[in-house]
């Protein structure tokens, strides 16, 4: 057996002179982070290929995110298991698959490695089902992330104590400094709450802002995978960001112009003045009012709650996207069409399927063209 310091982790046990009889052995390289720690990290593209797939998943971020968004609650609490792959073991009959070589010695892992792609859904199984037979409190669950809520300190103190005892029965490793709260902000899917609100953290916005104008394809994409996590809290993000897409397509050539940096520029200042989004309200006397759109290029809307005694509507996301194949070749009508239907789809998600919704758009839709695919309890009408 040898052990291998990863930076922040604990030692973690490896078999030496693991024997795979297929031959296999998945590429290593070790990565020094910013702290000057390193990180062991495998390659298990190759694997990933071939392993078939499993009935469980993950839950969808954002289903969760709207979930915590209709709590409105006034406090939060969130616990994150450390090393919560590292701490399920590996059947012997396993272990062959994740085989790696090591300055001429075959290792693998007595423990469930990060990188294969069901790690995650057999994590989050086996924490949800410890959760489970303890009888958690209320809380939302992704993988080794764990929150709770309610409208007092103490009452969020005692969830959050269930959460780390029940934890901690079933072996758990819970680090002091990964239980935060209670409090009344807090970040959870990476996304800072506050009574329901969510928002860009402040470090995050520091971080886009700070970027310097791509160089190249794999830096474009990169700069719109961390930009297009918000795209909810942006107005017409996918019109403004169109010119950066156009230069990571696989048939252009990578040429950073006038429109791009134009995009790049506009794109960070919409970041640093998104609004905060949320809480969702149900009930009979909230208003939902959906606008919508259908631009020269591409349908945006935008999702609004007035709950009864506030004077003014809270936004609760935007939306847009370009137009697809032939829709571009739509008439003006169709187009409006096309800009309706998709924001109620969208909408439906967040306020759910038994909330009244008011279609504001620019004609007059019959009815019957919704029939069969928006809920008897909402209501489109002409608001414009």
């Amino acid at each position: 057996m040898v052990t291998w310091q990863t930076g922040g982790y604990p030692k973690i046990q490896m078999k030496s002179n693991a024997h795979d009889p297929c031959g296999r052995s998945c590429p290593i390289w070790p990565v020094q982070k910013s702290n000057g720690e390193w990180r062991l990290t495998v390659d298990y593209r190759g694997l990933n290929e071939v392993t078939p797939p499993l009935s469980a998943a993950v839950p969808d971020m954002l289903e969760l995110q709207y979930e915590l968004e209709s709590k409105a609650a006034k406090w939060y609490a969130t616990t994150d298991i450390a090393t919560a792959f590292f701490s399920i073991p590996l059947a012997a009959e396993c272990r062959p698959q994740f085989a790696f070589t090591w300055r001429g010695i075959q290792y693998t892992w007595n423990r469930l490695p990060q990188g294969w792609k069901h790690s995650p859904t057999i994590c989050h199984g086996l924490i949800q089902t410890a959760l489970e037979q303890g009888e958690a409190p209320e809380h939302l669950q992704y993988i080794d992330d764990i929150i709770v809520w309610g409208n007092t300190a103490e009452e969020v103190s005692e969830k959050g104590k269930k959460i780390v005892q029940i934890l901690l029965k079933a072996s758990s490793a819970i680090k002091e400094s990964e239980v935060k709260g209670p409090a009344q902000e807090i970040q959870f899917l990476g996304i800072k709450w506050q009574e329901g609100h969510h928002q860009i953290p402040m470090d995050v916005i520091n971080k886009i802002t700070a970027m310097s104008p791509p160089t190249s394809k794999k830096e474009t994409q990169a700069f719109l995978g961390v930009v297009g996590f918000w795209r909810i809290h942006i107005p017409n993000y996918s019109l403004i960001v169109s010119p950066l897409y156009q230069v990571t397509q696989k048939k252009n050539d990578f040429k950073w112009g006038p429109e791009q940096r134009q995009a790049f520029e506009q794109i960070k200042r919409e970041i640093v003045h998104a609004v905060a989004l949320g809480p969702v309200r149900a009930g009979q006397d909230v208003r939902n009012v959906l606008y919508t759109a259908a631009g020269e290029n591409g349908p945006t809307w935008t999702l609004w709650q007035k709950p009864p005694g506030e004077t003014r509507g809270r936004p609760l996301g935007f939306w847009s996207r370009g137009y697809r194949e032939s829709e571009a070749c739509y008439t003006p009508p169709e187009k409006e069409i096309l800009a309706a239907y998709e924001g109620v789809r969208a909408a439906l998600e967040v306020v759910g399927t038994e909330a009244q919704l008011l279609l504001a758009l620019r004609l007059l839709v019959p009815g019957w063209m919704f029939k069969g695919r928006v809920p008897s309890t909402h209501h489109a009408t002409d608001a414009a």
